[in-house]
């Protein structure tokens, strides 16, 4: 498994970030390589996207969420990954978004992608189209404030 851990500080308050983050139908555009993501129900999403020149697809389960938090999510089929974005309020008019992503390099192309830092370079220029998507709006596009809470064992 391989781990990226990358962040940005967005103009915008934590509530408005966290809002326009839960609004994953919109992550093509602002994430390369992403053609389609569909919220199948609140805890339940499908991704289409394009890793390495090869066209993957899978199930992602919202493990937990809290609003104006974080988000934790885990792959349950095709392409293996987990991770969390959390938001944190810098003052009233500005936040930091941080990722933390774990994914499974599943061929030769996407090991090679890994190794050289293209995933990095891409989560990392992804977050600042987010910036940029986020900043140059006058509110987030639509929002979603319920809660998924954590299995516990």
């Amino acid at each position: 498994m391989s781990t990226i851990e990358e962040s940005i500080d967005v103009q915008v308050p934590v509530s408005t970030a966290y809002n326009q983050w839960t609004q994953f139908e919109t992550f093509p555009q602002f994430m390369g390589g992403v053609q389609e993501v569909r919220q199948l129900d609140d805890q339940r999403l499908y991704w289409v996207a394009e890793i390495a020149g090869q066209k993957r697809e899978w199930e992602a389960k919202i493990t937990e969420q809290n609003p104006d938090e974080r988000i934790a999510w885990t792959s349950t089929g095709g392409a293996l990954h987990a991770g969390v974005v959390t938001f944190h309020r810098i003052d009233d008019d500005q936040s930091r978004v941080m990722l933390q992503m774990e994914f499974e390099p599943e061929d030769f192309k996407e090991k090679a992608a890994d190794a050289l830092g293209l995933v990095k370079s891409r989560v990392k220029g992804d977050l600042k189209k987010f910036k940029g998507f986020i900043e140059n709006r006058d509110s987030e596009t639509g929002e979603w404030r319920g809660e998924v809470q954590q299995d516990r064992v």
